[in-house]
């Protein structure tokens, strides 16, 4: 049965697709068949990041297409052992058959009210259109240095009702590289860097067969 971990967010520039490649690479060097099904058709960040991937020859293979429907994604997901859908911004109405399709909801946040307040919302509206609270994990990304800022926006979310992963993305060059390879934020050549992402990674996975179990 295919696992489907939909990442959601109605603004842009939180880490979504960072989110969503990360979780990908990880469980492919796993060697689960994943695809990632890039639903935001007007940058199709994720398309073209599986293009530079393709184009330096780096491994473990990610399938990436471009979906207009979740539906449509949907009739693909059959034949992978993972699907990771890369939401829409700015549109409820694909977030929530996102949200009902999937095992596992990941909102990436920063740090400021900019960006927790709109996230908490989301979360909220999902849960009023009865999507359990359960299903729904935060991950901060974007974070900066000061240990203390990335605490204060963890108690935000858990004061709303809701779950954080464990670790943070923070804003690095060796990242933005990385993406601009076709490399996962995981597969940076910095041992540092490489291990917050990893930690973010596995716990989301750790969440995930939670959900399963």
């Amino acid at each position: 049965m295919t696992v489907l971990v939909g990442v959601i967010s109605q603004k842009g520039g939180v880490g979504k697709s960072t989110l969503a490649r990360l979780i990908a690479r990880e469980y492919a060097a796993a060697g689960w068949d994943v695809k990632i099904a890039d639903l935001d058709i007007s940058q199709g960040t994720s398309t073209d990041w599986k293009q530079r991937r393709s184009v330096n020859g780096i491994q473990p293979e990610i399938a990436v297409e471009p979906f207009r429907t979740v539906a449509q994604a949907l009739k693909h997901a059959s034949v992978y052992d993972l699907m990771v859908m890369d939401g829409p911004p700015h549109s409820m109405q694909g977030t929530l058959e996102i949200a009902r399709a999937s095992d596992l909801l990941v909102l990436p946040t920063g740090l400021s009210l900019d960006d927790l307040k709109p996230s908490v919302l989301l979360a909220h509206e999902l849960v009023n259109a009865k999507i359990p609270t359960e299903k729904i994990i935060f991950a901060l990304c974007r974070v900066g240095d000061r240990e203390n800022e990335i605490e204060e926006g963890r108690s935000y979310i858990h004061k709303a009702g809701y779950v954080t992963v464990v670790g943070s993305i923070p804003e690095k060059t060796a990242y933005r590289q990385a993406s601009d390879n076709g490399r996962a934020v995981s597969e940076v050549t910095f041992p540092t860097l490489k291990q917050r992402a990893e930690q973010v990674a596995q716990g989301i996975i750790d969440l995930l067969s939670k959900q399963e179990s």
